[in-house]
């Protein structure tokens, strides 16, 4: 584990990185936590005011990205003790995923639309967009774009995601952030379904087989994505009990969302052996890495020059 402002080296052999980043981040309570400590909570009290969360899953949460060196623990106060949980820069980094998951929520769950702050790009002083680019020449990118391989340390075993915090019993989180993609972004198998899905697998035997996931998960998750609009099933016509499941064109939008995971993933989770997947941009022939640029004024978006109207996200 390196220190929180440097990248974690994990064990050779091991989950890679992506599959380190989807046991973190593919969990409805860690993404609603770093998307509030994002806007200036801080506290434990005034975690647990804004969220529906039991003691226990923040105590357990806040633990692990304490741990995970997504947030450090401050004591500010000894007599009594008080302390707050402030986003380091592996934390902040977080914000362009975020970001990619408020602009799909906005453009393809109506219900959330009007609910949604209005995000202003500082640079141009203009609502605005966040558009997939590439970090070589970046032109605009749609999946289509990218040539993806695996890497050196890539495999569906090691891509699997590592159950870093426990699934708790009772009732899902309320729908305060994001519904729609906490039933994709916010479970750890979704999640990888949806990569798996952009990686060409469309079969029920394919998923269960690469993903390792019990058939019944596999069931439950292509049910969930199929009613969510983001898959759809489609029959062959010569073989009745064959059914791919594809990405629909709201599923594909969620397509900026996987590749800012990818490159936050691989940011700060080493694999001695090296990354994961294996990018190259077809325009430019680059190796692909994933930023946002402004759709309004072209230049890239960075997060301290991203103002959401009813607060601000903390300065990377």
């Amino acid at each position: 584990m390196g220190t929180r402002d440097e990248p974690t080296v994990l064990p050779t052999g091991g989950p890679n990185a992506l599959g380190r980043a989807l046991g973190l981040l593919g969990d409805e309570w860690t993404v609603l936590i770093l998307q509030r400590a994002l806007l200036g909570t801080t506290r434990y009290t005034h975690f647990l005011d804004q969220l529906p969360i039991s003691n226990s899953v923040l105590t357990s949460r806040l633990s692990t990205l304490v741990t995970e060196g997504l947030l450090a623990h401050y004591v500010y106060q000894r007599n009594p003790i008080r302390a707050e949980y402030r986003p380091t820069e592996r934390g902040r980094s977080v914000w362009s995923i975020l970001l990619a998951i408020w602009d799909w929520e906005r453009n393809w769950v109506p219900r959330q639309k009007a609910s949604l702050p209005t995000m202003t790009h500082t640079v141009c002083g203009l609502p605005f967009r966040p558009l997939l680019a590439c970090s070589s020449c970046e032109k605009p990118v749609e999946p289509r774009d990218v040539d993806t391989q695996w890497g050196p340390s890539g495999s569906w075993a090691r891509s699997s995601p590592e159950a870093i915090t426990r699934r708790r019993s009772g009732r899902q989180a309320e729908a305060s952030f994001f519904p729609e993609t906490m039933a994709i972004f916010g479970n750890r198998w979704s999640s990888a379904m949806i990569g798996a899905a952009f990686l060409g697998l469309h079969r029920f035997s394919e998923f269960e087989s690469a993903l390792g996931a019990p058939p019944s998960l596999v069931a439950e998750r292509l049910q969930l994505l199929t009613e969510q609009g983001v898959l759809t099933p489609a029959r062959n016509d010569k073989r009745t009990d064959w059914v791919a499941y594809r990405l629909t064109e709201k599923g594909r939008a969620f397509f900026p969302v996987i590749m800012l995971l990818l490159a936050w993933a691989e940011r700060w989770y080493h694999a001695p052996e090296g990354p994961a997947l294996v990018q190259v941009h077809a325009e430019c022939q680059q190796e692909f890495r994933a930023i946002l640029n402004c759709d309004q004024c072209g230049h890239r978006v960075r997060g301290r020059d991203v103002q959401p109207s009813t607060a601000e996200l903390h300065r990377d």
